[in-house]
């Protein structure tokens, strides 16, 4: 199985430039990590010109994971069913440069906690991979009707029938906006874990800090050390498991995520930077 590990996007990681108070650019973010979520399509979707940009900035190894349009997710809701389609229509377009060179992970579906296992929102699922085709998709729910006992096996066996990857979070467990960690393979391609830490404060807070505190955590040695146990521990294995720390409120995704990187004894090749003879001739 390979193993993957990487941040929310790569500007915001000083770990990597030795505590540097600047963005990180993708070309440095790359030399120490071989894959990156990438937020911004969530909001807009950008010019196919700037997908071609970051491809210029990494190796050919390098893998972009993407999240899809806020429209794709629901979370604008009322949109018709045609012009819905025309949303994914369009987002395909924009991520051909990255299924070209084989540079596209997956899309991630980050869904609201809104979107529940009703049946409208079942089939809304069968669109997702009808509308999305051949694409790699992997789902986050934030719902809990999706994890109840009578629910889940049903959820898992959904997934592998629409082969989705269905993304294993951890988050703060126990309370109402949030949902258990359940680390399955349901895609043989990809496995994904996405780690928002512990902060139940954080999590659930309200008021105008929330982005600054949901994910202000750092992972503990022993913690960390029990993801690499379930890790080493999943069956079946995928082709990949991907890792993508989440917890950088306070900068500490980098220093985790290498963290778990050593404790996994995983060594990343074909990290060499890209010269800029390389990235102005792209």
């Amino acid at each position: 199985m390979k193993i993957t590990i990487g941040l929310t996007t790569w500007t915001e990681h000083p770990a990597l430039i030795n505590d540097e108070e600047r963005p990180v650019t993708l070309n440095e973010y790359a030399q120490h990590l071989p894959t990156v979520e990438v937020d911004t399509f969530f909001y807009a979707l950008p010019q196919i010109a700037t997908i071609q940009k970051w491809l210029a900035q990494v190796p050919e190894s390098f893998q972009f994971i993407v999240k899809a349009h806020r429209g794709m997710t629901l979370h604008e809701r009322g949109q018709e069913k045609g012009e819905l389609e025309q949303v994914f229509h369009r987002y395909k377009q924009i991520v051909a440069p990255l299924v070209a060179t084989g540079q596209l992970k997956t899309v991630l579906f980050q869904f609201p906690p809104y979107f529940d296992a009703s049946p409208e929102d079942i089939e809304y699922l069968r669109l997702v991979r009808l509308w999305m085709g051949k694409l790699p998709v992997a789902i986050e729910l934030r719902n809990q009707t999706w994890y109840r006992p009578g629910t889940l096996k049903s959820l898992l066996s959904f997934c592998r029938e629409l082969h989705f990857t269905l993304v294993a979070a951890d988050e703060p467990h126990g309370i109402v906006a949030s949902v258990p960690f359940v680390l399955a393979t349901t895609n043989p391609d990809l496995v994904m874990m996405r780690l928002h830490g512990q902060n139940t404060a954080g999590w659930t807070n309200q008021g105008k800090s929330w982005r600054k505190t949901r994910t202000l955590y750092k992972y503990s040695a022993d913690e960390l050390a029990a993801f690499r146990d379930q890790i080493r521990g999943l069956a079946p294995q995928p082709a990949e498991l991907c890792v993508i720390f989440n917890n950088n409120s306070g900068k500490d995704a980098a220093p985790n995520a290498l963290q778990l990187q050593r404790l996994l004894g995983v060594h990343f090749t074909d990290l060499a930077p890209r010269s800029p003879e390389q990235i102005d001739l792209f």
